[in-house]
């Protein structure tokens, strides 16, 4: 296991909290959530710059890092879903991409990390799940619910562009 590599499991430390504050509807949790959320997602920009920058590029990480971010994106998602925040039928989509992704890549000889489609989807779904999560005033709850669709474009999009056969 290489530092980046553990920096990556690291981040799964973070969602047992996470979820557990999702269902503390004060102000202080939300901020706390907010924070452990963000700092979850920046240890994904952390370690794949560590990975390049220690020449530590290896198949554990390109297979673990795209799984902890679905974890990380899907269990906030799910409460937000119970939470009557966002439809499920966008999450499902969410989903049913990661899913046909993920099965896709069993079938791959090589594994190959993310291309720019795959980051614009993780940073979209980012963006998103931190403006739900986060205690925002009342006229903020549109401009969310717009950067949620438009992470669930974005990552249907980036699944197509994995599935389309490449020249």
């Amino acid at each position: 296991m290489t530092l980046p590599n553990w920096i990556t499991f690291s981040r799964l430390l973070g969602i047992p909290f996470l979820l557990y504050g999702l269902y503390n509807p004060t102000t202080q949790a939300k901020w706390v959530c907010l924070a452990i959320f963000l700092v979850a997602a920046l240890t994904d920009w952390l370690d794949g710059y560590l990975a390049r920058k220690l020449n530590q590029i290896s198949d554990l990480g390109k297979f673990l890092d795209p799984l902890v971010d679905k974890l990380l994106v899907l269990a906030p998602l799910l409460v937000l879903v119970e939470l009557r925040q966002v439809p499920a039928w966008g999450v499902f989509l969410i989903l049913a991409r990661e899913l046909a992704i993920a099965g896709w890549r069993v079938n791959q000889t090589t594994i190959t990390g993310a291309n720019i489609w795959g980051k614009l989807k993780t940073v979209s779904q980012i963006v998103a799940i931190a403006l739900l999560i986060a205690p925002l005033s009342a006229m903020w709850h549109i401009p969310s619910l717009i950067a949620f669709w438009v992470s669930v474009v974005l990552t249907l999009i980036s699944g197509l562009i994995y599935l389309l056969p490449q020249e």
